[in-house]
């Protein structure tokens, strides 16, 4: 999803039985690079990984759910590097990995601590490049987006979709916090930014600020 020539390379590789999103982004200076929501399928991401020649430096989370973090720990003890995010508030959720797994007919998933948890504000590196963190809670308490500022490209988890937001029906979830976090935390960074989303195709925030449904400019609140 960006040029050839750009500083920031991006693959997505969906995983997991709910094709989840993971994310392969990587510095094109450096080759150095890191997996955005490994949430299973550790063997066929580390592949990816080898055959663009790169070297994972880290993982990044979005949030605690099985489908974006439940290969986490594995991926973790596999490669030894750091794990960045989510927000703290996520901890519940990341302590029921083994018992949502169980639940969902997922491989056996072990509990992660993350290297480091994020806050609003943060950045977060990958070779030279810079991604500023953006908390964004309602479809999970401790829900944080990846911005690389530059090349105008999001990694939003499940926050927002092309043509859709995400459920707020889940523990701690809260349908006015996404929308706020929507349109008071996205939508102001651009309308030029490509995200991708958890599930699904990419879009950008201008798209949706005109015509998404449930949080664009037309929508009821």
């Amino acid at each position: 999803m960006t040029a050839a020539t750009s500083p920031l390379g991006v693959a997505i590789l969906p995983v997991t039985p709910f094709q989840q999103n993971c994310s392969l982004v990587w510095c094109t200076r450096t080759l150095q690079a890191a997996l955005v929501d490994p949430g299973g399928e550790i063997d066929s991401l580390l592949a990816q990984v080898a055959q663009r020649g790169l070297t994972l430096e880290r993982i990044l989370i979005t949030h605690g759910h099985l489908d974006h973090c439940g290969g986490t720990a594995a991926l973790q003890e596999r490669t030894g590097v750091p794990v960045e995010g989510p927000h703290r508030d996520d901890q519940f959720w990341i302590d029921q990995l083994p018992e949502n797994a169980r639940s969902y007919g997922f491989p056996p998933t072990q509990v992660f601590t993350p290297s480091r948890w994020l806050e609003d504000g943060d950045t977060v590196t990958v070779g030279e490049l810079t991604f500023d963190v953006v908390h964004c809670p309602g479809h999970t308490p401790g829900h944080v987006v990846f911005i690389h500022a530059p090349t105008e490209v999001a990694f939003v988890g499940d926050v927002l979709f092309a043509g859709s937001i995400g459920r707020t029906d889940f523990p701690r979830g809260n349908h006015a916090d996404l929308l706020r976090s929507i349109r008071t935390k996205l939508f102001p960074r651009g309308d030029g930014i490509r995200f991708v989303p958890g599930h699904g195709p990419t879009s950008t925030f201008g798209a949706e600020r005109r015509t998404n449904p449930f949080v664009g400019d037309t929508a009821g609140t």
